[in-house]
C-alpha cells in the first residue's frame, strides 16, 4: 500500500472536517458525508460519533474503502479497524479532545464515548479501488 506522504498528513489532519464518500459493492461512490480526522503520529484516523449506527460507518461495514477529500486533498482509502488497540485509542482520544475542544461538551464527549471509540477506523491509503 502507499503511505502518506508529510504533505498530506499535515493539510488533513490539520483540517477541520473531512469528506468521506463510502464505496458501494459496485464501486462507486456514495454521497458524501462530513465528519471529524484526527491525525496521531504519521497515521490519520476517523470515528463515527453515532457509534456503529452512523449510516456511513454502516456502508464501510460492509466495503471498507472510501474517498475522502480534506484540506485539499482528495485520495481513496482503506478503513482498518484499531478499535481493539486500547492505547492507540486513547491516543486518538487525546487527539479528539486537543483538536475539538473549543466545540465543549457537546461534541466532544460523544466522539470519545465508547460507542464512538468501537468505531475507530484507521485511514490507509488505497493503490486502487
Amino acid at each position: 500500500m502507499n503511505t502518506w506522504t508529510n504533505e498530506e498528513l499535515r493539510k488533513i489532519g490539520s483540517a477541520e472536517e473531512l469528506e468521506i464518500a463510502p464505496l458501494r459493492d459496485d464501486g462507486t461512490l456514495r454521497n458524501p458525508v462530513t465528519i471529524w480526522v484526527v491525525r496521531v503520529g504519521d497515521g490519520l484516523y476517523v470515528r463515527s460519533w453515532r457509534g456503529r449506527t452512523g449510516a456511513w460507518f454502516r456502508h464501510i461495514q460492509q466495503r471498507p474503502e472510501a474517498r475522502i477529500v480534506a484540506g485539499g486533498i482528495t485520495k481513496d482509502v482503506t478503513l482498518l479497524d484499531v478499535s481493539s488497540d486500547e492505547a492507540l485509542n486513547n491516543e486518538i482520544d487525546a487527539a479528539y479532545q486537543s483538536k475539538y475542544g473549543k466545540y465543549g461538551a457537546t461534541y466532544v464527549p460523544p466522539m470519545i464515548a465508547p460507542q464512538a471509540r468501537a468505531t475507530s477506523r484507521k485511514l490507509v491509503v488505497s493503490d486502487t479501488h
